[in-house]
């Protein structure tokens, strides 16, 4: 977050204005040396639920008076997207946003991601693209679904120079504990989140999540951790017919990008079908189990993922490793919710979210413990 003295800055404001025209004239070239505050394009979109975003564009008068210099006009970009980075927590904040930036830069250097103009303390000049954020309701069509898949694919393919073992998953999680072990004994919870929390022990949770995902041996590959609607840009300029096989979607966000198992990547994708988050009223998201997808459009993903991977591996193995792993992603999610919670600047219902995903979290881990208990059950008997 960017700060003038002590007053912060963001939203859609006279001094974010004059901070973007002074990004642009530092970290831009060409005409846009030149630009005000009150000459550029300027407008706050959405940025999720974790930074501001901004749209700049260079005003078309301005951009015509250097149509004699063709070269300089021709690489300078038109538009640019800044992003400001939103509430960081823990020691490991700052390394977290280093981190970020380098995937970033990996990532479009190798056409997986946004061009990225410039990195200042705060935030980050980047590619804008004439693009929107897919609709929750969208992640459901088939088309769609597999070229996910496939991104996905690919960025599970990648090598990145960060460390290859699944230690974000845990650290992050130790770190939020710890957090909430402060937090979470407010005399000032909302009543639903006391409730809740009175019956569970999250970190005796955080240790059986671990030794019940560690059993499941999922591969750990470079995964993105984030992959809601809101993270998946459709193209808008995609040339269908000179291109019908071009993918028209783009990966954006990579600030959770780690190695991680590849079993929370896909899980995380799925349960985010059951959650829209383009909703005007509090709680500024609507939950639908029953978007969740069916087994056919979770085969259809996983199978497109395997074959953009080349691998021979059943889909329905990797199905139930993906199920499993779900577990994992409401019990981070919740967590993540809690810390925000009355902290974000960001308007949402971190409270109820919160608890919406550790009750999820609770709920499945009961079915899939008792479906253990009647598959073994079964096995004593047929062996009788």
């Amino acid at each position: 977050m960017l700060k003038s003295g002590n007053k912060k800055i963001h939203g859609d404001t006279i001094e974010m204005r004059e901070v973007a025209a002074r990004l642009c004239r530092d970290y831009l070239h060409g005409a846009w040396k030149k630009v005000t505050a009150q000459s550029i394009g300027f407008k706050h979109i959405s940025g999720g639920l974790s930074n501001h975003l901004y749209h700049v564009s260079l005003p078309i008068d301005f951009y015509d008076s250097y149509e004699d210099n063709k070269k300089t006009v021709s690489q300078e970009p038109k538009d640019v997207l800044i992003r400001i980075y939103g509430q960081t927590h823990g020691e490991g904040a700052l390394e977290a946003l280093i981190t970020e930036s380098v995937i970033f830069t990996l990532l479009s250097e190798r056409g997986l991601g946004p061009k990225l103009h410039g990195v200042f303390p705060g935030g980050r000049l980047e590619q804008y693209i004439n693009a929107r954020p897919l609709l929750n309701t969208e992640l459901a069509d088939p088309r769609l679904s597999v070229q996910i898949a496939q991104k996905m694919a690919a960025l599970h393919s990648m090598q990145v120079p960060l460390h290859k073992e699944p230690t974000w998953l845990w650290g992050t999680i130790a770190r939020w504990l710890l957090t909430c072990d402060t937090k979470l004994k407010s005399n000032n919870l909302p009543k639903k989140v006391r409730e809740l929390l009175d019956n569970v022990d999250l970190r005796a949770e955080s240790k059986w999540l671990r030794q019940r995902m560690e059993q499941e041996k999922s591969p750990v590959v470079f995964c993105h951790n984030d992959m809601q609607e809101g993270n998946i840009l459709l193209n808008m300029d995609h040339d269908k017919e000179n291109n019908p096989e071009e993918s028209q979607l783009m990966i954006i966000d990579f600030e959770y990008c780690s190695y991680n198992y590849r079993g929370f990547d896909i899980a995380n994708h799925f349960i985010e079908w059951v959650y829209d988050y383009k909703e005007d009223n509090y709680p500024y998201y609507k939950e639908d189990y029953s978007n969740y997808p069916t087994e056919l459009q979770r085969l259809l993903f996983i199978r497109a993922y395997l074959n953009e991977k080349g691998s021979r591996e059943q889909p329905k193995k990797l199905l139930k490793e993906v199920e499993v792993f779900t577990l994992a992603t409401n019990f981070f999610w919740s967590l993540w919710a809690f810390i925000n919670a009355d902290t974000s600047e960001i308007p949402f219902g971190y409270w109820d979210y919160g608890c919406s995903r550790l009750t999820g979290y609770l709920k499945l881990k009961e079915r899939l413990s008792c479906n253990l208990q009647i598959k073994r059950k079964v096995e004593w008997l047929s062996s009788e």
